[in-house]
């Protein structure tokens, strides 16, 4: 055998070992101890080899697997709302696609056997196509659902009590009948149901369950949004044992306590959160040294000290993963005496806190740390109103009413912009994509809806918070010491490779590879589209091609701010890896180190980023959801009215319209009567055949509501010609830059939803701006 063949069968053999893993070229040079130059040369031979005869693969992140003999593949069912799904069986692969006839009896998150039916042709950008032959685990043990009772004929005749209408719209085309051994609801309560029989390959649509749990009928207020909490599986009461245990924390904190911190209660600090919050984690302080450099400290409430490993509020706070801001009402991590209570860091209150004071130059660079257990007392609570006043508008009237602190704010915002500046200059990436606030009555029902406007108050205290955590995750590596990290991937090549394609369409060519793109060169995408009427939907069409952040124990850095180093230690009140960093902090900081400790961290702490990533995507899909339901319902009496809107999305069935309030709609292209369009793919515009008229992302146009569904959640919107508009969107085609804007739309009273024009600078539940950012970071 020669040394060639000798490293080919190597290289097979121990792809064959592993034959569901993927190994980049260096992966597999040191795994096979191929590593001096001569014989990874002989390695990179032999892989060519194999790939050339077909016996191994390449993925479409440069990574090489075995191919595989069989045709079936195990993973992981994800389903659509119109029927079909797609299997997820190796991050690193193409899903399967399975048609609608083809899922069987799977159901969201079951782990089914697939068989590939159809290769991939990825010339024609067509991934694999499977079939399901059998449901190995089932995902789901409960559903949410309202109820329809049966007369007594028809429960005699079926044995059961009527049937339950699943709300979630993956499985909403499926019934559940009920059986009489569990909870007997009334017709159009909303109920919680355990399923007792699956659906089956013969049977694929129905279920049988027993309902556990009545949350409510369908019309009394707030059941909305408890049913979407209850579907996710977000836990809305705390536990006895978590509640006596917050009961018996006393508010009074220890004089041994006090004497083992560093006292900064003489140190000027402050708050500056929204109005309306209550859970006030972070506070700062700030001065110029004589050295001329500033030294800014960021205090985050010491949650670690109350919250004890393995208590009833730990485990508690472990399964929730993060609090959950919803349009009316917030689902907390901490019980409330917690979160609003003892660990808020109030005004005039002793507080305990974990400090990270940094000392950083006029280039915004670190030149010395510390970090430490503290005791502080806030001097002064700012809401983002005030700050933004005070710095943004500079009003006369808030500046005199916190006179002793304009100075200080001043030079906070020099800081901010300079730690701005040094951000961009690495090739952060903002993502200024429009939020909206939506405002309910005491019932729930949305009363308006408009965007909401970020202040340099509210941009300040992002600036500080990324500050700390960054120096705190730079704390960890450098001493190479179990943490857990926020971290952010490399964008995935073909989903940056359509960004790429998607922005020539608006003369913008991204210059480098779309495998390694550096964040600077998505930055000055961004850029380029500043002031342009598509600026915010190339800013979420690049967000949707990137990957999401998530929980790590690997210090990979964060793609979106490129960093190198990033974790979260802002926020302990509201998400369990702040809290975990606290713990971490402080058994590194007050106990020495042993390998003990160190594989108890190394072991648990997989585990904790794996369950705060899961939980934070549960919170992000309640989040999103609500927002969905209440949208719909406030657009429900404005079927009929006319709005000005442009267009957010173009695809093959259709063009979806965003409106100033954020609301967006379908124009299905059957509604679309001007003519026969053709959808363009590579461009991502509807294209008129007979009258060349094209509809592309960023478009504006005048649209009639015309249907408003609060149970699917869907809102349809159809053409109306606007001459003006048409004579705009001819200019942008043309000179693809943004023309003197014709149309003011807030000139006619009908062209406005209510609120949607308005300009608040602290327009959101503070708690709730705060942690998006943060969350989204």
């Amino acid at each position: 055998m020669t040394k060639a063949e000798q490293v080919l069968e190597e290289v097979l053999h121990y792809l064959k070992e592993n034959e569901f893993e993927s190994y980049s070229v260096k992966q597999l040079s040191s795994a096979l101890g191929y590593e001096d130059s001569k014989s990874f040369n002989q390695l990179v031979k032999a892989i060519a080899k194999a790939e050339q005869e077909g016996t191994i693969l390449l993925n479409r992140e440069g990574k090489f697997r075995i191919k595989r003999s069989d045709s079936t593949i195990v993973g992981i069912f994800r389903s659509n709302e119109r029927g079909f799904g797609f299997v997820d069986y190796d991050p690193t692969e193409e899903d399967i696609y399975v048609s609608r006839d083809h899922t069987g009896s799977a159901m969201e998150g079951d782990q089914v056997e697939v068989k590939i039916i159809s290769k991939p042709e990825p010339w024609n950008n067509k991934g694999p196509e499977g079939k399901v032959t059998k449901v190995i685990n089932r995902k789901t043990n409960r559903i949410v659902g309202e109820f329809f009772p049966y007369d007594a004929s028809r429960r005699e005749e079926t044995g059961y009590l009527g049937y339950i209408v699943p709300q979630d719209n993956k499985i909403s085309h499926m019934i559940q009948y009920i059986l009489p051994t569990g909870i007997h609801p009334v017709e159009g309560s909303i109920c919680v149901t355990e399923v007792v029989e699956y659906p089956s390959a013969e049977n694929p649509v129905s279920m049988i369950g027993v309902v556990t749990q009545e949350i409510g009928h369908k019309n009394a207020p707030g059941v909305d949004i408890l049913s979407i909490l209850y579907k996710l599986g977000i836990p809305t009461e705390f536990p006895e044992d978590a509640i006596t245990q917050a009961e018996e924390i006393p508010f009074e904190i220890p004089e041994k306590e006090i004497a083992n911190r560093k006292d900064l209660r003489d140190e000027v600090t402050i708050t500056i959160d929204g109005a309306d919050a209550k859970d006030l984690d972070d506070a700062i302080s700030f001065k110029i040294l004589s050295n001329g450099n500033y030294e800014l400290g960021v205090h985050i409430a010491d949650v670690s000290y109350y919250v004890t490993e393995n208590s009833p509020i730990d485990r508690e706070a472990f399964d929730r993963g993060t609090s959950v801001y919803l349009t009316d009402r917030v689902v907390p991590m901490l019980p409330q005496k917690l979160s609003n209570g003892v660990c808020s860091l109030l005004p005039n209150e002793d507080r305990l806190a974990m400090s990270c004071v940094m000392e950083m130059d006029h280039k915004g660079e670190v030149v010395r740390y510390e970090i430490f257990p503290s005791i502080i007392n806030s001097n002064q609570r700012f809401t983002y109103t005030a700050v933004n006043a005070i710095l943004d508008d500079r009003d006369r009237k808030t500046r005199d009413e916190f006179i002793e602190f304009v100075d200080m704010l001043e030079d906070m915002g020099k800081l901010h912009k300079t730690l701005e500046k040094k951000r961009k200059s690495r090739g952060s990436i903002d993502f200024d994509t429009n939020e909206s606030k939506i405002i309910v009555d005491e019932e729930g029902h949305p009363l308006d809806i408009y965007v909401v406007e970020r202040g340099v108050g509210e941009r300040l205290i992002e600036s500080f918070m990324l500050a700390a955590n960054e120096t705190v995750a730079g704390h960890f590596t450098r001493r190479k010491l179990p943490a857990i990290y926020r971290i952010h991937e490399q964008p995935d090549p073909v989903k940056m490779l359509r960004f790429m394609e998607f922005v020539t369409t608006f003369g913008i060519v991204v210059t480098g590879s779309n495998e390694n793109i550096k964040p600077k060169q998505l930055q000055q995408v961004l850029k380029q589209t500043e002031n342009e009427p598509y600026n915010a939907v190339v800013s979420s069409v690049l967000l949707r091609s990137m990957k999401q952040a998530k929980y790590d124990t690997d210090p990979i850095g964060h793609y979106g701010l490129a960093t190198k180093d990033y974790t979260h230690f802002t926020s302990p009140i509201r998400r369990y890896p702040d809290l975990i960093v606290h713990r971490l902090l402080r058994q590194y900081l007050l106990h020495e180190q042993t390998d003990t400790q160190r594989e108890k961290w190394e072991n648990k702490l997989p585990e904790i980023a794996i369950q705060s990533s899961v939980t934070e995507r549960r919170s992000v899909d309640a989040e999103r959801e609500t927002e969905s339901l209440k949208k719909t319902e406030f657009m429900v009496d404005k079927v009929g009215e006319q709005f000005e809107g442009v267009i957010s999305s173009v695809t093959k069935f259709g063009i979806f319209v965003e409106l100033p309030n954020t609301v967006e709609g379908l124009i299905h292209i059957s509604n679309m009567k001007q003519d026969y369009f053709n959808y363009l793919e590579s461009h991502m515009v509807l294209l008129g055949e007979r009258t060349g008229i094209i509809y592309r992302i960023g478009q504006k146009v005048r649209i009639e509501v015309t249907k408003a569904d609060v149970d699917s959640r869907e809102i349809d919107f159809a053409l109306v010609e606007d001459d003006e508009l048409t004579v705009y969107n001819q200019e942008i085609q043309t000179t693809g830059r943004k023309k003197k804007d014709k149309k003011k739309s807030s000139s006619k009273p009908e062209n406005a939803l209510k609120g949607s024009r308005r300009k608040r600078k602290d327009s959101t539940k503070p708690e709730q701006k705060k942690t998006r950012k943060r969350k989204r970071r």
